[in-house]
């Protein structure tokens, strides 16, 4: 992993830490930092010494201010960006993945930036951290789920706020609106993620996989379809188990 350029990602003690590293540009998100982002995810994903994943941003400024325009307003033809998109499904491929994924948030967090976090399990953010979705001050819409991972976290009031005035939100509101799970000094950021991090890794892998699969598939079930996924789940960790 020592051959990326925007993306750095290190293990540790059973946590991968995947950090976006473009500070120079506030770690926007650019065609680059896609594909290396795929590449990493791929591998962490895969690999059983990864119990828990950390995402975080590099420089003191940003965890992410979004998509870096001067390359995703250049549109390729349609032809391929239905390729690429086809091959390098960064935000499915992030949504996918069963081991749990905490994002430390601090600094400017928008757009991209805040589509990241919401693909994310758990979310810190600094009390410096400022939250926002541009994308339509710019004629254009979220293009990685924003519109509907956002309002199936903070709820249709909250998320169409956002998404249509396009103003910036302070940490301690967006702990009110349930977009983040804690706001704590920036000195503390990481040191809490690991925290939360370690905890989670001490436990038995495949109980916490399935815990987050049982929470992240049964939301797009009835309840009664979710009850019985959460016990087909069970009996597949009991038949592991034995």
């Amino acid at each position: 992993m020592s051959d990326f350029e925007v993306i750095v990602y290190e293990k540790k003690d059973g946590k991968g830490y995947i950090t976006l590293n473009r500070p120079q540009a506030l770690n926007a998100y650019n065609m680059q930092m896609r594909d290396e982002l795929y590449q990493v995810l791929e591998a962490v994903r895969d690999d059983p010494d990864v119990r828990v994943v950390i995402f975080k941003g590099a420089g003191e400024k940003a965890f992410c201010a979004g998509a870096d325009l001067t390359e995703f307003l250049t549109a390729p033809s349609p032809t391929i960006a239905r390729q690429v998109r086809w091959e390098r499904d960064v935000w499915g491929l992030l949504l996918s993945i069963s081991k749990p994924i905490i994002a430390a948030l601090h600094g400017y967090v928008l757009g991209d930036g805040v589509e990241i976090a919401m693909c994310c399990d758990i979310r810190v953010a600094s009390e410096d951290a400022q939250f926002g979705a541009p994308e339509v001050g710019l004629g254009i819409i979220p293009a990685a789920g924003g519109s509907q991972t956002i309002p199936r976290v903070t709820g249709r009031a909250h998320a169409l706020d956002m998404l249509l005035t396009g103003r910036w939100v302070k940490a301690e509101e967006v702990l009110r609106m349930k977009l983040v799970n804690w706001v704590v000094v920036r000195g503390d950021l990481l040191a809490t993620v690991e925290k939360l991090a370690d905890k989670i890794a001490g436990y038995d892998p495949l109980a916490v996989s399935y815990a987050k699969q049982s929470v992240t598939r049964g939301l797009d079930l009835s309840l009664g379809q979710g009850l019985e996924l959460e016990a087909n789940l069970g009996r597949q960790l009991q038949a592991a188990r034995d």
